[in-house]
């Protein structure tokens, strides 16, 4: 079209030809370089791998693989508090979500998922994004496994909430600590993580569960990565 513009007898015959082919040509320059940028910042961005909202079951102690909605996910218990992690609901309550509860956990307890197609790759713009609701002085943090068996916790956290919260955390803002499986306690800081081959992801509060009034709450969570093949 600039092209026809710019052939046309007419346009070659004005005094203004020269300023306009310049404008058109750098228009042309302006928008393929445009173009080219927003589709190398929309690669960057990776698309969902995973979402998990729990089936729609009545609530049981502990929650097991019968309440995972997502057929691709197989679910992770840990720590000693993990035999009494429920799948909690209450029917009467309008509204209420299928959740994982803490609040009967008589010790430190981990949830995790793992894809068993692939692995994922949270390098980069990676996201985590839940729904999430705490009480009392419990904080969630985000936990990954490694491919190479290394298990990782966050630093930040999704802290005290009196409703339900959808927390999203930008992986490249984390700072992680190694963390102990088998007692669920975070030890020494570790820096310069590889995160391109992550094997299970989940979730902690570090603590006990207190009951409803010390406790924390996921509804759903979503994991934003590149798959890797296992």
């Amino acid at each position: 079209m600039i092209q026809f513009i710019l052939s046309s007898d007419n346009m070659k015959q004005g005094v203004f030809y020269p300023v306009f082919k310049k404008l058109l040509q750098n228009c042309l320059i302006s928008c393929t370089l445009l173009i080219s940028f927003t589709n190398c910042f929309a690669q960057d961005r990776p698309s969902l791998f995973f979402r998990e909202d729990w089936k729609e079951i009545p609530a049981a102690t502990p929650v097991t693989q019968q309440h995972v909605s997502n057929k691709d996910l197989v679910l992770g218990l840990y720590g000693p508090g993990c035999d009494s992690i429920k799948k909690s609901h209450h029917d009467p309550v309008i509204g209420d979500p299928y959740y994982i509860w803490s609040g009967p956990c008589q010790g430190n307890w981990a949830v995790t998922l793992k894809n068993k197609k692939a692995y994922v790759d949270l390098s980069g713009y990676a996201k985590i994004i839940w729904r999430s609701k705490q009480s009392g002085f419990r904080c969630l943090h985000l936990i990954i496994k490694l491919a190479d068996g290394t298990w990782l916790v966050s630093k930040q956290s999704d802290d005290l909430s009196k409703d339900w919260r959808i927390h999203e955390i930008n992986i490249m803002d984390i700072d992680w600590y190694n963390l102990n499986i088998s007692s669920v306690i975070e030890e020494r800081p570790v820096n310069n993580v590889n995160l391109s081959k992550v094997d299970e992801i989940g979730f902690t509060d570090l603590m006990t569960g207190g009951a409803s009034a010390a406790c924390s709450r996921l509804d759903w969570i979503e994991v934003y990565g590149k798959p890797v093949a296992r």
